[in-house]
């Protein structure tokens, strides 16, 4: 029978390592030999765009509540949570700041068909957004909405400070309108009389609107992305962008008058901004914008280090938001990177098509970490990924219970065993093959810090499982269940190894599965304020001789897959 979730998370729970503290000295040569080994750390390297260490802050796009959250919202907030959760651990300041959107004319019409007012449906909607995170375990700091009167009254700030520069005119506009990506689109970007996603577009007849100098700053941005070649990533997307800003800007109608559903333009109430002025203002209005006044959350954490969005609202990110804050003489964001999409067994994910993936439904079937583990480690982060339930079922079962799981398993059972129930009280002097082992695992954290710099997160979680197999390799040839019979100092220093090379990778996949990663350091008996990276090099943070431990639990049972679906 499959293990539900329930039974899993059960078993985890009660993997609580006892806490009885027993400090017996350590062989004095092996002391040298492991403080050599973690010598190798050294903090998360700096970028072209980014120092390392200061305070900074994280965004996802701020999520449009027109339908309950799937699996790219998921995706986004998990990748944030990752890169968030990583930086902390290394000692940073981090603002993670995610949200909805809330305004707009889809969600005005949607309100409308489910015969509710706006506010009560997106009050309903957001929620939703909120309860994802929790259960996703998701760590951020700020969860903004664009009904919340602070941020319309930011926005409004940012309308006046652009209509005082000249940025902002009064005109007329029609053309081609998708109401699903609240986006207005050339004539030559429609394809078979299609947006570019695939959305259907409208003819907007002739209306008063106001319009934002958008093509006074074409020149402007190109050379923004020159001299700063780090700020739009992957390349791919930067190339996509550099495209269309070369191929001529027009000026943008910024507000509309044919719905009400929205922040009106200040002096003139006929009029209600343009979703995206008013959407990506957000990130500003968090940190409490107009007040950039020193000691403020702006003047800590602005510009963003990072924006992290879906590739189909890229334009709107590194054309439109740069070129508002150029007008209003503000900072632009240090990076904007763009993730891809997500198919379904080969095919788009689609209402039509009846293959939406839920991500409440994963985490019920597979866990929390489970689920956090295969969305980020199956495709290259900046790419188009594919899921299926029979490539979950195997990653799980490969990487989390054969090989992390399995490995936790039976060094935690080997010394329980073995050594009375306790680390072991003394080892012997360390071989090549435990030095290069440690060795390995103290490079660890340079490795994937210099991944993470990069938003490689995929890449993070191949230097993890590279690590596993390591230990893996290592204890199959070491074999201390025959050195047990044979020689008995060396068994408990190749247990001893293994168990300080588990602190270090328990200690690194925390960002990725925070909870499983702490199921295993209570196992190991590592203390709740010995669990950030600066531990890991510490001599008084190794593991301790001579500590008592508890009878370890699976953390990562096998997963079934039942008889029916078999058949």
């Amino acid at each position: 029978m499959r293990l539900s979730y329930k039974a899993m998370l059960t078993a985890l729970l009660t993997g609580t390592a006892a806490r009885a503290f027993t400090s017996l000295p350590r062989s004095r040569i092996a002391r040298h030999r492991l403080s050599t080994a973690t010598s190798l750390l050294q903090a998360t390297p700096a970028t072209s765009y980014d120092d390392g260490s200061s305070p900074i802050q994280i965004t996802t796009p701020i999520y449009y509540v027109n339908d309950k959250p799937h699996i790219g919202h998921a995706y986004t907030s998990l990748a944030c949570d990752v890169l968030a959760r990583y930086m902390r651990l290394s000692g940073r300041d981090v603002y993670f700041l995610t949200g909805t959107d809330e305004h707009g004319q889809k969600v005005q019409q949607t309100a409308a068909s489910r015969g509710m007012d706006p506010q009560s449906f997106v009050d309903e909607v957001s929620s939703s957004f909120r309860e994802l995170l929790t259960l996703m375990n998701v760590s951020h700091d700020r969860f903004i909405r664009t009904t919340e009167e602070s941020h319309k009254l930011a926005v409004q700030h940012l309308w006046n400070v652009l209509l005082e520069r000249g940025d902002i005119y009064l005109g007329s506009y029609e053309g081609w309108y998708s109401v699903r990506d609240e986006c207005y689109y050339n004539e030559s970007e429609l394809v078979d009389g299609k947006a570019p996603t695939g959305a259907e577009v409208v003819w907007l007849k002739k209306e008063d609107s106001y319009f934002f100098r958008l093509s006074d700053y074409q020149h402007r941005l190109l050379e923004y992305y020159r001299d700063h070649p780090e700020f739009i990533a992957p390349e791919s997307r930067r190339n996509e962008v550099v495209n269309f800003v070369e191929g001529g800007l027009k000026d943008l109608s910024i507000s509309r008058t044919t719905f009400d559903w929205g922040v009106k333009v200040p002096n003139d109430e006929d009029h209600v901004m343009y979703v995206w002025m008013d959407a990506l203002t957000n990130y500003i209005s968090a940190l409490g914008y107009p007040d950039t006044k020193d000691g403020g959350n702006f003047a800590k954490y602005w510009p963003a280090g990072l924006h992290v969005v879906g590739k189909d609202i890229l334009r709107f990110h590194t054309v439109y938001w740069p070129a508002f804050l150029m007008a209003a003489g503000l900072p632009l964001p240090k990076r904007i990177f763009a993730h891809g999409w997500w198919t379904k067994d080969g095919e788009k994910i689609s209402k039509s098509l009846g293959n939406v993936i839920d991500p409440v439904e994963l985490v019920d079937t597979y866990g929390v970490d489970p689920t956090r583990f295969f969305l980020m480690s199956e495709v290259t982060f900046g790419n188009d990924g594919d899921f299926s339930d029979e490539k979950m079922i195997y990653k799980i079962n490969a990487n989390l219970s054969n090989e992390l799981g399995n490995l936790n398993q039976r060094i935690m059972t080997l010394v329980f065993k073995n050594c009375d129930g306790a680390v072991p009280s003394e080892i012997g002097p360390l071989t090549e093959e435990d030095e290069q082992l440690l060795a390995t695992a103290a490079s660890l954290s340079q490795r994937t810090g210099e991944e993470i710099s990069k938003q490689a997160i995929h890449k993070y979680v191949d230097h993890m499982i590279s690590m596993v197999w390591d230990a893996n390799k290592y204890i199959d040839v070491q074999a201390p269940w025959v050195l047990k019979k044979t020689d008995q100092e060396r068994m408990r220093t190749v247990l001893y190894v293994l168990m300080e090379v588990m602190r270090h990778v328990a200690i690194l996949y925390q960002p990725l599965m925070p909870a499983s990663s702490n199921m295993i350091l209570d196992q190991l008996g590592i203390p709740k304020d010995e669990r950030k990276f600066e531990h890991l090099a510490k001599e008084e943070c190794k593991i301790l001789l001579g500590r008592t431990i508890s009878k370890p639990t699976a953390v990562f049972p096998r997963f079934e897959v039942p008889e029916t679906a078999k058949a």
